[in-house]
């Protein structure tokens, strides 16, 4: 692309799929913007899309092929990986090698690991890490509609009249979407429940919040599908006419009283009724559900119950109603579209299905076509661990962090005979056991599709050159392909490849498969390159796609008819004890994406949360021990990890939370999948990573530190750090069980960077344990290290600001205090990270008569953007009258 040139393309995080403007300057760096013209987002971008500009640094990237840590070329390097799969296929079957790859591959790069591993190596031990997301939602799809078919659209969310949030904290997961709904809200008065067990950034917009018992949604909606039947709520035309298995359903959900589901989900009963009231009166109703329910080991019991309730009242396929399931990758929809779940065979269709094998084997003249589902992600890893995969190819994602068990899952991967690692980097703990390391192309130099969650296809498109010597994963995979001697994999471009995935899902397609691309068969090389945003299913003949399926029946059953599937409460795989009292819930936060490969690499992005944090309840917090700011060990029968207390009734009682983002690059121990336990749903495969005993203790610190520096520390001798990018160098909380004034004498040594011939130092003991050190370097703050017995209480937005910058003599006094002097501006701990406000800021608006979450992005910025921090602004305005009114 030529610098200046502006290009349409799709934002590779979560699962909305918004429309991005690319621009990359002449400077080389790359200015990002939200598409007005894409019906995801309408030029709508969260923070993590808004910073995307930010993440285009080679300091991380993998540039060139490595065999055994040396640098290789891309010709010996492929031949080694032919040699290693070809040689283990030979010698111990198909079965005994592996992929497991990610929803952060384009679709065009799926399929072709998909025809690879299940047409011509002959096995299906192909999975995805989309199996830790959403593949509860995928066999509850399919138990019910026969397919796996998302039946609504976004614009559901504008037109319906009640929209409940099940497991989704909407507002920091989908922000972009939460917005649509508050917009809707704002307009028309949706009403919004949120069900979930913690308070969240959603539940600020609610008009009920349901804090029920982690893992209890069964009994929650087999309770509502009860009372819609005692109330007369049902559609019974719609039963009738389009629907099977009704009665043993409604027997299933019709086993507990209110009081008996009251204590089930530790409701209130006469919330619970409200809802279940409220539901039963407003016709539109959208349930949208994401990883709260899917990522548990009863997830597609889960799925069916929100469904049946749909179904029972014909509620489904209709313009703002139906079951609503929001991916977390950008590209988990394509996987499944072109069979990236080991189960699965592609274009949607189905390994029980003698037709659909007969199918694609006939498509792509593959005698030797997997005949059974392969290995899922859990039970894949397990075989890694026995010994009986011999080699494992992982794409585009960091198994040996974000797997459950994640210590024996990397243990597990060290010792496989031969391991592939294709990645943009070679930072990740996966990356760091590889046999052999393949640079892959980023998000803006590769080529290619998305679909996002309401099955709408999208282009990514490149705008910048590749980094080194990358190349697209496709271009990969069809090398190492042709290598093992299929030669049906000599494509030259994504449009090439897009036209097969596109022909087989055509293939004797009759109107009975849902997924079905027959109207972009034909596409050209120029139509493939235009191509607009258009949800499946695209039909031969039809000028459009397909907004929403289902309204009038027309399931993909054996019958047409959608299943009622009969579920019922389950105890979680793993329960509470006196040894581990409370419940683990992980999930993601507002700025960061999986483990920071990608969002780390942006200052703005670290500025909202910096350190790992377990969220507790304050009864829970003193009832072991626990003070705001501790360094807490949080223990399971499989591991222990350390982060920062957060003590706070937003948490419910009984259950902390912890995020899933950060491991080894930016953490010392922190990796919180390494407490997850290997339990899984027993239908869809997916792992249990909401319901996790635990136990929780303070960490035996002596003394807490907090750093900034422009040069990168190490910090690998410290038993806590937490590390994080700021703009002009680093920022480091520390904590260690040493004497306090041990490290108070060794802190000046800290940054090992030696003193050039105009550095300056200066140091303050408080006399009692605490203290600073600094270092300018002709004039600018080069680093700064403040420590304490206790957690440091310094101004870290405004020291983080100072770094690099000129000190005049007076402000080095004030930097040695860590706290602004007068009139030195402290914007206080970042709120919004867009703009880049901090809480003083917000404050100060505040106080000049900023009385509203409007008025203060008014008066400062702050929410006017993607909206994730508005709640935050609310918290601090309700905060504001409170002191007020004292």
């Amino acid at each position: 692309m030529m610098a200046g040139a502006s290009v349409k393309t799709t934002c590779p995080y979560c699962g909305v799929g918004c429309g991005v403007i690319a621009r990359q300057k002449e400077d080389g760096s790359v200015e990002i913007s939200g598409d007005p013209d894409h019906p995801a987002n309408f030029g709508k971008l969260c923070s993590k899309g808004s910073a995307l500009g930010d993440t285009f640094s080679l300091e991380d990237r993998l540039l060139v092929p490595r065999i055994d840590g040396q640098t290789s070329d891309w010709n010996e390097a492929l031949d080694k990986v032919t040699q290693g799969f070809s040689e283990a296929v030979r010698d111990h079957g198909p079965d005994s090698v592996a992929f497991y790859v990610s929803g952060q591959l384009l679709t065009e790069d799926y399929y072709v690991a998909n025809k690879l591993m299940k047409g011509f190596i002959g096995s299906a031990n192909i999975d995805t890490n989309s199996r830790l997301c959403m593949a509860s939602s995928v066999a509850g799809h399919k138990r019910a509609f026969g397919s796996d078919t998302v039946p609504g659209a976004y614009e559901d969310l504008d037109e319906a009249d009640l929209v409940v949030l099940v497991g989704s904290n909407f507002a920091w997961c989908h922000p972009v979407l939460f917005q649509r709904l508050a917009a809707a809200k704002q307009d028309r008065g949706t009403r919004i429940i949120v069900i979930d067990p913690r308070e969240t950034a959603s539940t600020e917009l609610a008009d009920m919040h349901l804090p029920l018992h982690p893992g209890s949604d069964v009994a929650l909606f087999n309770g509502l599908l009860g009372y819609l039947a005692e109330k007369g709520a049902l559609d019974p035309a719609y039963i009738a006419a389009h629907t099977e298995g009704f009665d043993a359903a409604l027997e299933s959900a019709s086993s507990m009283s209110l009081a008996a589901l009251a204590d089930a989900t530790h409701l209130d009963p006469i919330r619970l009724a409200q809802f279940y009231q409220l539901f039963a009166e407003t016709e539109k109703v959208v349930t949208v559900y994401s990883q709260g329910v899917n990522q548990s080991s009863s997830g597609t019991d889960k799925v069916n119950a929100i469904i049946n309730c749909h179904l029972a009242t014909g509620r489904i396929g209709r313009a703002g109603m139906g079951p609503f399931s929001i991916t977390g990758q950008p590209n988990a929809m394509g996987g499944r579209e072109v069979g990236g779940l080991a189960n699965q065979l592609a274009a949607h269709m189905s390994f029980e299905n003698q037709t659909h094998r007969d199918i694609v084997g006939r498509f792509w003249d593959a005698p030797n076509l997997a005949s059974a589902p392969g290995l899922k992600a859990v039970d894949l890893f397990d075989r890694v661990e026995s010994g009986q995969i011999k080699a494992l190819w992982v794409m585009a994602t960091n198994p040996a962090a974000s797997m459950p068990d994640a210590d024996r899952v990397s243990a597990a991967i060290e010792a496989c005979p031969f391991v592939v690692v294709s990645d943009v980097t070679d930072t990740t703990k996966t990356a760091s056991l590889a046999h052999i390391l393949l640079p892959a192309m980023g998000w803006g130099e590769k080529d290619g599709t998305v679909t996002n969650s309401e099955r709408r296809i999208s282009r990514q498109r490149s705008f910048v050159a590749s980094a080194g010597s990358s190349k697209p994963d496709w271009w990969i995979i069809s090398e190492v392909a042709r290598r093992m001697g299929f030669p049906d994999f000599s494509y030259e471009s994504p449009a090439e490849i897009f036209r097969e995935h596109a022909a087989l899902s055509a293939f004797e397609n009759e109107g009975n498969r849902d997924f079905d691309l027959s109207g972009l068969v034909d596409l050209n090389d120029k139509g493939y390159m235009d191509l607009p945003p258009i949800q499946w299913p695209v039909v031969a003949g039809a000028e459009a796609g397909t907004k929403r399926l289902f309204g009038q029946g027309g399931f993909y059953t054996k019958t047409g008819k959608a299943n009622f599937v009969a579920v019922s409460q389950k105890t979680p795989a793993t329960e509470i004890n006196a040894t581990y009292p409370l419940v683990l819930n992980s999930g993601r936060i507002r700025d960061q994406w999986h483990t920071m490969t990608r969002t780390g690499q942006s200052a703005r992005l670290s500025s909202h949360i910096a350190e790992p944090f377990v969220e507790i309840h304050p009864e829970d917090a003193l009832s072991f021990g626990i003070e705001i700011g501790d360094v807490v060990r949080v223990a399971s029968t499989k591991g222990a990890i350390l982060a920062r207390a957060s003590v706070t009734s937003r948490q419910s009682k009984g259950a902390v939370f912890v995020p899933i983002h950060w491991t080894a690059p930016y953490s010392s121990c922190a990796e919180v999948d390494v407490l997850v336990g290997s339990h899984t749903d027993p239908i869809s495969g997916q792992p249990e990573l909401k319901f996790t005993p635990v136990r929780i203790e303070p960490a035996a610190m002596q003394w807490h530190a907090f750093l900034v520096s422009v040069h990168k520390p190490d910090l690998a001798a410290f038993p806590y750090w937490a590390l994080a990018r700021t703009k002009r160098g680093w920022r480091a909380e520390i904590a260690g069980d040493g004497p306090v004034a041990e490290f108070g004498e060794s802190a000046k040594d800290l940054l090992g960077s030696g003193q050039p011939a105009d550095a300056e130092t200066f140091s303050y003991d408080n006399g009692v344990g605490g203290g600073s050190h600094m270092q300018c370097n002709s004039g600018k703050l080069d680093h700064a290290v403040f420590w304490s017995a206790k957690p440091v209480e310094v101004a870290r937005a405004w020291l983080v600001d100072q770094l690099g910058r000129e000190q005049d003599p007076a402000s080095r006094y004030a930097l040695l205090a860590g706290r602004a002097g007068a009139g030195q501006p402290d914007k206080g701990a970042i709120v919004c990270s867009c703009f880049e406000v901090g809480a003083n800021q917000i404050t100060q608006a505040m106080r000049e008569g900023a009385d509203t979450v409007d008025a203060v992005g008014v008066a400062v910025n702050a929410g006017t953007n993607c909206g994730s921090c508005r709640s935050e602004i609310g918290r601090l305005l309700v905060t504001a009258d409170i002191r007020e009114a004292v």
